[in-house]
Formats: C-alpha cells, sequence, structure tokens
C-alpha cells in the first residue's frame, strides 16, 4: 500500500490533509525551497493538531550544505515531536552528503523518530548528487528512508528528469539497502498510473492538492481524491 504524504505550509492547510486522509502530514515553508524549513511554533502547532487525529507528521529542514546545521535543525525538530524527519542534500559531493546525513542521524538518535534522506530528480542542473548514490549512503549511516523530489519549482516534475526505469531502480536500490522510499517532485493526476506501477512506500505531493498551483491553498477534497486513487 502506498501512504499518501501531504506538504501543508500552515495549521488551516494541515487540517484540509487530515480532512483528506492524508497518512502523513508534512510541513513545510514552500517560500523557502524545495524542503523549505518552516517556523518551530508552526510545526507544533501542527504536531499537536495531527497527533490528536492519529496521523503522523513529518517536517522538512531545508535545502542543506552544512552539517553542524543541519544537525542542530534535525535535533530542534525531533524536540517538536514529530515522526519523521526530510533532510534535503543539497551538495555535490557525495562525501559531502554522507556527512550531513550521518550527522542528522546522530543528532536525533535518543529522538523516536525517522530520518530521511532527500536527493533531486534535476540534479544536473541543481549541481548536486546523483539520486541512484543515495540509498547505499542512507543504509550505511543508519538512515530509515530515501525520498527523491525536484529542487527547482519550475512546473516540471520528477519524470521530466529521470527515466521509468531509473526511478525503478532507485526505489528497487533502497528497498534492498533496507530503506523505505519517497516518490515527491511536481507529481501531477498523470502521474498516478505510473506511481502505482512503481509502488514506492510513499508519494510526496503538494501542488496536485492545491486548488490553483504550489502556492494556492491545499483542498481536502483533492486530498482525497488522491488518497481514493492512489488505493484504487
Amino acid at each position: 500500500m502506498i501512504r499518501v504524504l501531504v506538504s501543508p505550509s500552515n495549521v488551516e492547510e494541515a487540517l484540509e490533509c487530515i480532512r483528506g486522509g492524508a497518512s502523513i502530514v508534512d510541513v513545510k515553508n514552500p517560500n523557502e525551497g524545495s524542503l523549505g524549513a518552516n517556523f518551530p511554533w508552526v510545526i507544533k502547532e501542527i504536531v499537536k493538531i495531527t497527533k490528536s487525529h492519529g496521523k503522523e507528521v513529518s517536517a522538512t529542514i531545508g535545502d542543506l550544505d552544512k552539517a553542524g546545521t543541519a544537525s542542530l535543525a534535525g535535533f530542534g525538530i525531533a524536540n517538536l515531536g514529530v515522526d519523521y524527519i526530510k533532510v534535503g542534500l543539497f551538495v555535490s559531493r557525495i562525501e559531502k552528503a554522507r556527512e550531513i546525513l550521518k550527522n542528522v542521524v546522530r543528532a536525533v538518535k535518543d529522538f523516536d523518530v525517522k530520518v530521511v534522506g532527500a536527493c533531486y530528480a534535476d540534479w544536473t542542473r541543481a549541481k548536486t548528487i546523483p539520486p541512484l548514490t543515495l540509498p547505499e549512503m542512507a543504509s550505511d549511516v543508519d538512515a530509515d528512508g530515501v525520498m527523491i523530489d525536484t529542487a527547482l519549482k519550475d512546473g516540471r516534475s520528477t519524470f521530466d528528469f529521470m527515466s521509468f526505469e531509473d526511478i525503478s531502480e532507485f526505489i528497487d536500490r533502497g528497498h534492498e539497502n533496507g530503506v523505505f522510499c519517497a516518490l515527491a517532485g511536481g507529481l501531477s493526476w498523470e502521474h498516478i498510473e505510473s506511481v502505482k506501477r512503481l509502488k514506492p512506500d510513499i508519494i510526496g505531493v503538494r501542488t496536485m492538492v492545491c486548488e490553483n498551483g504550489r502556492n494556492s491553498k491545499i483542498k481536502g477534497e483533492l486530498v482525497r481524491k488522491l488518497v481514493n486513487e492512489i488505493n484504487r
């Protein structure tokens, strides 16, 4: 079963995600990039509301290029009670990406939280690490999951930058290395059948469940439609 993760930017949108039946409410700040971090007070309030409805919460800590900053951000968000921490590995060197992810894992080792390393399908233009290098690296540093997203939000999707076969290999490598896999990055309704064939553990969305583009509001009925389509 593919779980649906939806990324609200505020409490009002989080309630729409819950109303629509999202499995995971993923707090981010779209104004600060692909994996832009939101404010602690926003995350804290969304955690409180979402947990009261029996749902899981994830939060992004940014598109990151420094291990110390990433570890502090991860530690701070872990203290707010989230279930998942998404770490944007916005670096070109694999060794640097490993250092960032390893130190976030270390920073939150005393918390009941899962660490997800996020890479970018449009890695050549973003000058970041190749996605297929991430699953083994994540496993090596004891991260729990991996994710593909897009770095630049210009209307193009993960499928515009990676072939179906490469995405499938990413997911297979993740499972072979004992980590769960999430697929995101400008996904639209036309991608639903491909996503279902790929069978990631999680599909992550925002734009496709907004009323009019990424920077408009999430609508509960669109979240419900997506959940129904994925589980059909």
